[in-house]
Formats: structure tokens, sequence, C-alpha cells
């Protein structure tokens, strides 16, 4: 005898996921588009000579210039006749990666986002300005593309994106095509040993792009005392003590080296790093991970936290910190 099992249980949670997951499109696209609001998009000045609306350089004319091209003012000023060049312009082509480690889902405060809700945003944001100015973008793992309806299939993807079983993450090794640009926002606490691995890959076929460390503020300022017992996100870590406030200088230590060798990856690769506080307005890493690539923004960009200089005692950069940086703390 053969015994039916009934599957709508499963397909009406399925189904309830499903729109739980619409629902929330058009509330990141409409926090997006306002954050986003606060930037002009633009072409980027490849540094040579071409189409475009920057000047470039003068040379002397040549067989085949036309009239229209010469530059009388500047040819005045000598016996030569001289052309003004002015600087190509093109859509660059751009990969968001947004970490889905278990750890992203995680805030100190149910006031604060979770840190991946924030990194969605500013991925989506930073999306909609660069499509805006004509550029291709696409999520990590999916074909970049230009044109607004790009913006809602990157919303979709970012909402229905799955969470990870691990507190590791890194993008697919298949977006590293030449000459593209890639932002990846996570909180990079990890062993770094892979990300290093990663950026080389990049760097070897000119990759360049920028790392967006995401933290808490706890994260940041570890306010921790008493008894407490920590615990990693995937439960794979935990530490217990008695006095936590004994253990917060070295933890800062820690996240300031974890910090250093972080920036000291991407600048070997030709990217550049910066740190941002979901306790901050998200403005301030829109701005900066829009300058970066414009090439226009520092190498490092702290936007909430304690400064490194802050910091007590150098320790190992490559040691986990994660037991004491992402946690439930239970008094």
């Amino acid at each position: 005898m053969s015994v039916a099992v009934s599957r709508e249980p499963g397909a009406a949670r399925l189904r309830a996921e499903a729109e739980a997951a619409a629902a929330a499109v058009p509330e990141l696209l409409l926090s997006a588009e306002r954050l986003a609001a606060a930037l002009q998009p633009g072409v980027h000045g490849l540094r040579r000579p071409g189409v475009g609306e920057d000047f470039w350089q003068y040379r002397p004319a040549a067989p085949g210039d036309t009239m229209r091209q010469i530059d009388w003012r500047r040819s005045a000023r000598s016996d030569a006749t001289f052309v003004r060049e002015r600087e190509s312009e093109t859509a660059q082509t751009a990969m968001i990666w947004v970490s889905a480690s278990r750890g992203m889902a995680w805030r100190g405060d149910p006031s604060r986002p979770t840190k991946r809700a924030r990194a969605e945003l500013l991925a989506l944001a930073l999306a909609l300005v660069l499509l805006r100015g004509g550029e291709k973008v696409g999520l990590a793992g999916h074909t970049p593309q230009p044109g607004r309806a790009q913006a809602d299939r990157i919303a979709q993807l970012l909402v229905s994106q799955g969470q990870g079983t691990g507190d590791d993450d890194l993008p697919p090794v298949a977006d590293l095509r030449p000459f593209r640009r890639q932002v990846l926002i996570g909180d990079f606490l990890d062993d770094p040993a892979p990300l290093r691995d990663y950026l080389a890959r990049a760097a070897a076929q000119g990759i360049t792009g920028s790392l967006l460390q995401v933290l808490d503020p706890v994260e940041e300022g570890f306010p921790f005392a008493g008894a407490v017992r920590f615990r990693s996100a995937a439960g794979v870590l935990a530490h217990e003590t008695r006095n936590a406030a004994a253990l917060r200088d070295a933890y800062l230590a820690r996240l300031a080296d974890r910090r250093a060798a972080l920036a000291e990856v991407a600048a070997t690769a030709g990217w550049q790093f910066g740190t941002h506080d979901t306790g901050n307005a998200a403005t301030g890493a829109l701005l900066w991970l829009h300058g970066t690539l414009g090439n226009r923004a520092p190498g490092r960009v702290t936007t909430g936290g304690v400064s490194p200089q802050d910091r007590p005692e150098r320790r190992d950069p490559n040691a986990p910190i994660r037991p004491v940086a992402r946690n439930t703390a239970e008094a």
C-alpha cells in the first residue's frame, strides 16, 4: 500500500518566503534611490586621446587632420599648427559582491540594520548611480547589463540571495574578467589568505576595485564587561570569560592589525580598502565607493569606528577574531 505525502506545507512556506522577498524589493529600491540621489553619475576617463569632453593634450597637426580639429588660438602662439585632443571616455563594467556569510546577518542592537542589510543598500545605491551613468553593472555571479531595468533585477537578486552556512565567503572566480572593476562588501573577519589569493588573480587580469569592510558599532568598540559567553554566528567558535573588559585592548589591537593586513592586501593588488560602521549614515561610504571607481578616492577611508592609531600592541593579523567580533554575548 502506498501512502501519499502532502507537499502543501512546504509549498506554502516557499510561497510565503517568496512573497516576503518580493515585498522587500520596493523598500530596498526606494531606500537605495534616496541614497543614490546624493551622487551624480558620469563616464570615466581612459587617460588616452579619443572622444570625450575633457582636454587631454595638444599635438602637432598631421596629414589627415581636418580644419575643424585645429586649435587656432594655440597655433597662433607658434609657427606650428596644433590640434587639441580630448580624453577618451567610456562606460565601465562593474561587478558588485555582497557577502552572504552567517555573520553578516548580525547586528548589535535591534535599532540598527544588520551588516548585510547595510551592505545591500550600499550595493544597490552604487548600482543605481553607475547605471544612470550608462555603465554595465552586475551582481556577483550574474551577467552585467546596462539600463534602469537592471537595477530592478539586482534588487531582486539581493533580497533573494540565500544565507551562507558558514562564516567565510568569497565572490565567484568566474567574475574575474580582464579590466573590469569590482566592489567587494563584507566584514572580512575571517582568514584573509583566500581573499589575498583572489585579489592576486584579479590583479593579474588588470582588474581593480575596492574592499569595503562593514562592521557593527559593537564590533568596533567591544563594549562588554563581566562574565560573557561569546560564540560565532555559525556556532563553530566559542569563548567564555568572567572578565570581558580585560579582553577589549587585545581585541581592538587584533582588529587594527586585521585592517592593516586588509589594506596591505588591497594595495598590493592595486585596490583600495575602506571601512564603514553601521551606526553611521550610509552616504559617506557610498561617496567613497563611487570615488574609487572614478579614481578619485583616497587609498583608505574610515567612515566609523576607532582610529587604528588608537589601538594598542600589534598581534598576528591572520589570527581568527570572530569569537569576540560578532557574537551573541550572554551574561
